[in-house]
C-alpha cells in the first residue's frame, strides 16, 4: 500500500466560501487496482439516488502503520482498522435496511454466525423499523449513516447536525438504543463533519477494504477483491441497501466461508 497526503480544497458553501481540510478515501491505498486511477461514479444510495458524487483523488490517506489509525476514543480521525488480535476483522454493510436484501444478509450471518455492523440510513429505518430491530436482536451493531446519505462536506454545520440527529433519533426510535459509531456517506470526512460526529457522541468509522460491490463489477470482481485485500484489522464494507445487492449476496456466500476458512475471524468496530 503506497503512502498518501492530506489533500485541501476549497469548497463553495451557500453564503459564502470556507476552506476545509478534508480527509479522502484513497482506492489505491486498499490494493484495489479496478479504482486506481479513476474517478468514483455516482454512488446507487445518493439521495437523490441519481446525484453524482465527487471524484476522490489518489494521494489521500496514509496507509496503515504510517500514522494514527482512527482509535475508538479518537475521535479526531476515522476508523480505519479494528485492532482485537491478529486475523480479527470487521465486517460492515451499508445503506439499508432493505426489505429485499437484509433478510438475505442477515441469513448468511447467522448461518456463518459471523456479527457485523449495518450502517444505516435514517429514511430506511424510518420506513422499516421492524427489520432494524432484527438487525439489532440478531446481535448486530447499528451505525448512524446520516438521514438521507448526502455528502456532509458540502453541508453547513447545521445541517450536517442535523443529518446526524435525525438518523440517530429514528435508529434510536426502532431499537431504544443511541448508535455509538457513525460512517459519513461516501468516506467523505472533514473537520466540520469529525466535530459534529464528536459532538453527537459518536466514533466515526471508515473502512480499509472496498469491493466496490455498489457499481455491480460482478460476483468473482467482489469476491477476489475481498479475499485479495483483506488482512488482519480489515474492515470490510459491503452494501445491503440503495439498489440491486444480489451480486453482493452472492459474494457473501462465497466470501464468508473462504475467509473462516483462512483462519479469519469478525469483530465489531
Amino acid at each position: 500500500m503506497g503512502t498518501g497526503k492530506a489533500t485541501r480544497r476549497a469548497v463553495l458553501v451557500v453564503g459564502g466560501v470556507a476552506l476545509l481540510t478534508g480527509f479522502w478515501k484513497d482506492p489505491a491505498e486498499h490494493g484495489n487496482a479496478t479504482a486506481q486511477a479513476q474517478p468514483v461514479p455516482a454512488h446507487p444510495s445518493a439521495t437523490p439516488r441519481s446525484a453524482p458524487a465527487r471524484p476522490r483523488p489518489a494521494g489521500a490517506r496514509p496507509h496503515q502503520g504510517q500514522r494514527h489509525q482512527g482509535r475508538r476514543g479518537h475521535p479526531d480521525e476515522p476508523m480505519f482498522y479494528i485492532h482485537d488480535g491478529r486475523k480479527r476483522v470487521a465486517l460492515t454493510i451499508d445503506d439499508g435496511p432493505s426489505p429485499e436484501y437484509t433478510p438475505q444478509v442477515l441469513r448468511l450471518l447467522e448461518k456463518y454466525r459471523v456479527t457485523a455492523t449495518f450502517s444505516m440510513i435514517g429514511l430506511e429505518v424510518a420506513a422499516y423499523p421492524g427489520l432494524v430491530r432484527e438487525v439489532a436482536a440478531a446481535g448486530h451493531k447499528i451505525a448512524n449513516h446520516t438521514w438521507s446519505h448526502l455528502d456532509l462536506v458540502y453541508l453547513p454545520p447545521a445541517a450536517i447536525a442535523d443529518q446526524i440527529g435525525r438518523a440517530t433519533g429514528a435508529i434510536h426510535k426502532a431499537t431504544g438504543k443511541v448508535p455509538a459509531l457513525f460512517r459519513a456517506p461516501y468516506g467523505a470526512w472533514s473537520p466540520v463533519v469529525l466535530r459534529e460526529c464528536a459532538q453527537a457522541g459518536m466514533t466515526p468509522l471508515d473502512w480499509s477494504v472496498d469491493p466496490r460491490d455498489w457499481s455491480r463489477p460482478g460476483v468473482a470482481a467482489i469476491v477476489g477483491n475481498i479475499m485479495r485485500n483483506t488482512r488482519t484489522g480489515s474492515i470490510i464494507l459491503e452494501h445491503d441497501g440503495g439498489g440491486d445487492r444480489s451480486q453482493t449476496v452472492a459474494a457473501l456466500k462465497i466470501v464468508l466461508p473462504r475467509l473462516l476458512d483462512a483462519g479469519y475471524r469478525f469483530a465489531t468496530p
